[in-house]
C-alpha cells in the first residue's frame, strides 16, 4: 500500500487532499474514464438506461430508508448559513475561521438534504410509485460522500465516484441479473488478469451489534464484495429484496418489487489497476477493445 501511495505522490497528474480527496488529470483521468466507459458497456448488455441526477438528495426521502439511524457516523449534510440579513452580518463582522481552518459559523439554515451516500438511491427515488410491468435496467454514475474515521488515496474518501447497474422486478428477475452480472464481472478480471476474490459482507451500520438489520444480512448475506488482494473492496453485488420497492411503492405486478445492484467505486478500481499494471499507461491492459461478454 505505501509503495503505491509513494509513487501516487511523485506522479505530477495526481493531486491528495487530505480531508478524503482526489484530483488528476492527463492517464489518470484517462483511465478513470475508460473503467467508467467499461461499465457503462456492461450495463449496455442490459439496455440499462442511463441517468444523471444532482449532488443533494432530499433527506425527507433517505428517512424512508431509516438511513439516518442505520448511518449516522458517515452522512454529510451540506449546510448554509441563515439569511437573516442580521445573521449574516454577525458572521462576516466575526472572524470566519479560527487558527484550524475551522468555520465560526453562526446560525444555520434549515437542513433538507444530504449528500448522496450511494449513487442508486437517486433510481429509487426517481421511480417512485411506480408500476413495473417488466424488469427494468438503470444506471448512474455518482460522486458520493461519506464520512470515514481515517482517508487514503484513491483507497478510502469522503468524496468518491460510484458507477451503479441496478434491476429492478420480480424476485427471480433481480436475481438471474445478479447472477449473470457477476459472472460477466468475473470474465473481465480473468480477462484482465486482477487477482478478486468474492466475500461476503454487511453494510456499514452504526453500532452493529446493536442494529437488526446488520444481524439480517450476517444470518443471510446479501452483499459480496470484489476484493482485490484480500485488502481492498473495490466493487459489491448487492441483493435488496423488496426493501426499496417497500420504502418507495415501486411495484411489479401485484408485488412489492424486488432490487438489486452492482457497484462500482471507480477511485478504488484505479487503485488495483495501478497497484497490478504500475503507473505507466504503456503497462496497462487496453479496455477499450476488452470483451464483455
Amino acid at each position: 500500500m505505501e509503495v503505491m501511495e509513494q509513487a501516487l505522490e511523485q506522479t505530477s497528474s495526481y493531486r491528495w487532499h487530505a480531508n478524503g480527496q482526489s484530483a488528476f488529470g492527463e492517464d489518470l483521468l484517462s483511465l478513470y474514464r475508460k473503467l467508467d466507459g467499461l461499465f457503462l458497456r456492461l450495463a449496455g448488455l442490459y439496455r440499462a438506461r442511463e441517468y444523471q441526477f444532482p449532488t443533494f438528495i432530499s433527506a425527507r426521502e433517505l428517512a424512508k430508508l431509516d438511513y439516518f439511524t442505520s448511518f449516522p457516523q458517515i452522512v454529510t449534510f451540506p449546510v448554509c448559513l441563515d439569511a437573516g440579513e442580521d445573521n449574516l452580518q454577525a458572521f462576516s463582522d466575526g472572524s470566519p475561521l479560527d487558527g484550524d481552518g475551522q468555520v465560526r459559523l453562526t446560525a444555520t439554515a434549515p437542513v433538507r438534504e444530504v449528500l448522496t451516500p450511494a449513487a442508486c438511491y437517486h433510481l429509487y427515488i426517481h421511480l417512485q410509485g411506480q408500476r413495473l410491468d417488466g424488469p427494468r435496467h438503470l444506471t448512474t454514475r455518482n460522486t458520493c460522500f461519506r464520512r470515514e474515521t481515517h482517508y487514503l488515496p484513491l483507497q478510502r474518501q469522503w468524496s468518491f465516484s460510484m458507477r451503479e447497474i441496478v434491476c429492478l422486478g420480480s424476485a427471480e428477475e433481480v436475481k438471474r441479473f445478479l447472477e449473470s452480472a457477476r459472472e460477466r464481472v468475473a470474465r473481465i478480471f480473468a480477462q484482465i488478469k486482477l487477482p478478486i476474490d468474492w466475500k461476503p459482507a454487511t453494510d456499514p451500520f452504526f453500532r452493529p451489534q446493536r442494529s437488526a438489520k446488520y444481524l439480517v444480512q450476517r444470518l443471510d448475506p446479501v452483499k459480496t464484495e470484489m476484493v482485490f488482494e484480500d485488502r481492498l473492496a473495490i466493487g459489491s453485488v448487492n441483493l435488496h429484496r423488496n426493501y426499496f420497492g417497500e420504502a418507495f411503492d415501486i411495484r411489479r405486478g401485484d408485488e412489492a418489487a424486488f432490487s438489486g445492484c452492482v457497484a462500482f467505486g471507480l477511485e478504488r478500481w484505479m487503485f488495483a489497476f495501478l497497484s497490478r499494471f504500475g503507473p505507466s499507461a504503456g503497462d496497462w491492459p487496453d479496455l477499450d477493445t476488452l470483451r464483455v461478454l
